[in-house]
């Protein structure tokens, strides 16, 4: 009896010390798995419970590689959009049948771990298979673009250029661009194509799809290379037919911008400025009269209308009601069909034109003033 109890004494034992250690074990995976998870995935969500966090940790660190790799590290980059109330399995099904993703199911379990199921953001995304799954889970937190489009309206001064920056998505302040605008000499534009010191007229309307990150240089260069690009060797030897050089063109390009809503009109305006130079008349524009006066603060914008008798009195180079000519530089941002109307004018006996008063925004043209003066609105 006494071998007996002694038998169980050190079972007893043993029981003790195997509990202990597999005691300690427990703990030991309660507290080194997570923490491992951790150190590879980041922080899991402080939501999660113990068991549920150990469970994921365990799981992840299992499928490391899947997560951390990925897929094609060549693959370029794929739009995605993602719809309000899609779900994380959609989504996830969704990006490993476009081969973006691996395996949907271990990127489901990483969203959950790191709480991020419940916060993907609806949107349009670029992703590509050389992202990780980890990289992908947080790129769907974020809906902002990379890329922002940018857009120069036709007809616009710089200052109009540069009051658009501020909600462009681009880090681009307006002092800044106009200081930049100001230096055309770093604009890699042929310098016989700009004389003065100003980019005014050189900046093409159209819209730009730019990284947010674009710098101030950056944007000129997009901007100036679409200009290169549109004005084709065609258009330059029609500038030089006209006898002008491609300063002079862009000048009178962006006046014609101004006068013309209509861009069918835009070579009969052309014809009449041509018919004034050509016999020493002033042009008597009056966008360049309001290019002169600047800011309008009561009508808060660049081009006063109507202007005064006054207006078209203001002492400035600009102003082609009292000087002859081309005026010294560019009013505006001419759009492709305002140089081609340069290029190729209409052939017209007209020197005078004036807006129609039936609302059409077209313009009616005479050859004499007193026949000008009889297309004037009751």
């Amino acid at each position: 009896m006494a071998g007996n109890r002694g038998g169980s004494k050190i079972l007893g034992v043993f029981f003790l010390l195997f509990l202990c250690v597999s005691l300690t074990g427990v703990v030991w995976a309660l507290q080194a798995i997570p923490q491992q998870a951790a150190r590879e995935f980041g922080p899991a969500d402080p939501r999660l419970t113990t068991f549920k966090r150990l469970s994921l940790s365990s799981q992840l660190l299992a499928q490391k590689n899947d997560l951390l790799e990925p897929l094609d590290r060549g693959a370029g980059k794929q739009s995605v959009a993602i719809e309000i109330g899609e779900s994380p399995l959609a989504v996830a099904e969704r990006l490993e049948g476009g081969r973006i993703l691996r395996d949907s199911g271990i990127f489901l379990l990483y969203l959950v771990y790191a709480g991020l199921d419940k916060s993907i953001q609806a949107g349009e995304y670029q992703l590509s298979a050389a992202m990780s799954p980890v990289e992908i889970a947080h790129a769907l937190q974020d809906a902002t673009p990379t890329d922002v489009p940018f857009t120069i309206l036709a007809g616009w001064r710089l200052e109009e250029i540069a009051a658009a920056l501020p909600t462009s998505g681009l880090n681009i302040a307006p002092e800044e661009f106009l200081e930049t605008a100001r230096q055309p000499e770093l604009s890699g534009l042929p310098p016989d194509w700009v004389h003065m010191n100003s980019l005014e007229g050189f900046l093409p309307p159209g819209s730009y799809i730019l990284p947010r990150s674009t710098s101030v240089n950056e944007l000129f260069g997009a901007l100036t290379q679409r200009f290169q690009e549109e004005l084709t060797p065609e258009l330059i030897n029609g500038f030089r037919n006209q006898g002008l050089d491609v300063y002079q063109a862009v000048t009178l390009a962006s006046i014609i911008q101004r006068e013309a809503i209509a861009a069918e009109e835009q070579p009969m305006i052309a014809s009449v400025f041509f018919n004034r130079l050509n016999t020493g008349m002033s042009l008597d524009s009056d966008p360049t009269v309001q290019y002169s006066l600047g800011y309008y603060v009561e009508g808060k914008n660049w081009w006063k209308n109507p202007l005064s008798l006054d207006d078209l009195q203001v002492a400035s180079p600009y102003n082609t009601y009292r000087n002859t000519g081309l005026p010294p530089g560019p009013i505006c941002a001419p759009t492709v069909s305002a140089l081609t109307a340069v290029a190729y004018p209409a052939q017209s006996p007209y020197y005078y034109f004036r807006t129609r008063c039936d609302d059409s925004k077209r313009h009616s043209f005479a050859v004499s003033f007193q026949e000008h003066l009889e297309n004037a609105c009751p």
